[in-house]
């Protein structure tokens, strides 16, 4: 595959976001334009990530949005699947399994860790919940090759390097802290407080 920037990937998820809610709506063809509107993107732009999946559509028809969902799932899953493990089953941590439970057949999160007893040795929202200390036998046994990290900062660069020592090689990181992983991990950072102070800085400037 060719190489392919993390802004693709992400509008590619983003187009198929947006065409499961068209297919919910009992629409069945969609032109690039009026994708380009729904993701606030281009027509130009939509189409040259369209044909960088492997498909086209059809100039009197738009493109058919079931086939078009199927080509941007082949491209952006994997044919096996892939596993995920999640650390902190905290509030956060919850809400994502909740979220995630049955919503990607080929990609979901199949273990959970934590150190609370409480919660080990349960099966929350779908997904048994096992002690840390398990983590890299389970991950390991199980192929996991995604974390998704949702403890608190003082904890977060312990368990991403016991991550990347089970053999994790993507973390989705939650906590508010750079995390340092070796250069074969990749690593996403989800900083809800930056977004939120971005959100309200913007929105006190639409009142002046």
């Amino acid at each position: 595959m060719a190489r392919v920037s993390g802004k693709t990937i992400g509008r590619l998820s983003l187009y198929r976001r947006v065409l499961y809610g068209l297919l919910a709506d009992g629409e069945r063809s969609v032109y690039s334009h009026q994708l380009a509107r729904l993701v606030g993107g281009t027509a130009a732009q939509v189409r040259r990530d369209v044909m960088a999946v492997g498909y086209t559509g059809s100039p009197t028809r738009g493109y058919d949005i079931t086939d078009l969902t199927r080509a941007i799932g082949n491209y952006l899953d994997a044919a096996q699947g892939q596993s995920v493990a999640l650390v902190g089953v905290g509030n956060l941590g919850k809400a994502i399994l909740s979220y995630f439970s049955g919503r990607r057949p080929r990609l979901s999160i199949e273990a959970a860790f934590d150190t609370d007893p409480a919660k080990v040795n349960r099966v929350i929202h779908g997904c048994r919940c096992y002690p840390v200390d398990d983590l890299e036998r389970v991950v390991q046994s199980r192929g996991i090759e995604i974390g998704v990290l949702t403890v608190p900062a003082d904890q977060a660069q312990g368990v991403a390097d016991y991550l990347v020592e089970s053999g994790i090689r993507g973390i989705l990181n939650f906590a508010p802290v750079r995390l340092s992983v070796p250069d074969h991990v990749y690593v996403e950072d989800i900083d809800m407080t930056m977004s939120l102070e971005k959100v309200a800085f913007f929105a006190r400037q639409r009142k002046q």
